[in-house]
């Protein structure tokens, strides 16, 4: 089945949409197309708002927009995971193609501007980021292939 441009929660012939994704354009230097990678994104938050640019044309990818929250938007790549927080709620999303995988209002603990770490996040490894894409990407086709 071909991915469409429009994507839904978990189940998704009763779920609104929540993001739309265009793929970037193929950056290699052979002919072959390839599939996008983390790499190929960076991120941008305003206002409830997350948008993946392409890296190269500075073409948005896809956008998605919080439930709930509002102002500033805290962002971190830890892995193969976008973590999303904005005034007291907290996202996590497909840095490849913004569909959110779970969320958590932390209940009790106040709004405010988020602060978000990880072991994992950060910038300073990139190709550790693809690699955990990569091998989620790979378990999920094998478990899709029995």
């Amino acid at each position: 089945m071909p991915l469409d441009s429009r994507l839904r929660g978990k189940d998704d012939r009763q779920s609104p949409l929540i993001s739309t994704y265009n793929p970037p354009m193929a950056k290699s230097t052979s002919s072959s197309e390839r599939a996008p990678t983390i790499n190929d994104l960076i991120f941008v938050g305003f206002n409830k708002r997350i948008a993946a640019l392409d890296r190269y044309t500075g073409e948005k990818v896809w956008e998605w927009k919080a439930k709930q929250g509002s102002g500033f938007v805290a962002i971190l790549i830890d892995g193969d995971r976008l973590i999303v927080s904005t005034q007291g709620y907290t996202y996590c999303l497909d840095p490849l193609f913004g569909q959110e995988v779970w969320s958590n209002p932390l209940e009790g603990m106040g709004v405010g501007v988020p602060c978000l770490a990880s072991v994992r996040g950060g910038s300073t490894n990139p190709e550790s980021a693809a690699a955990d894409i990569t091998a989620s990407q790979q378990r999920a086709a094998a478990a899709g292939a029995t």
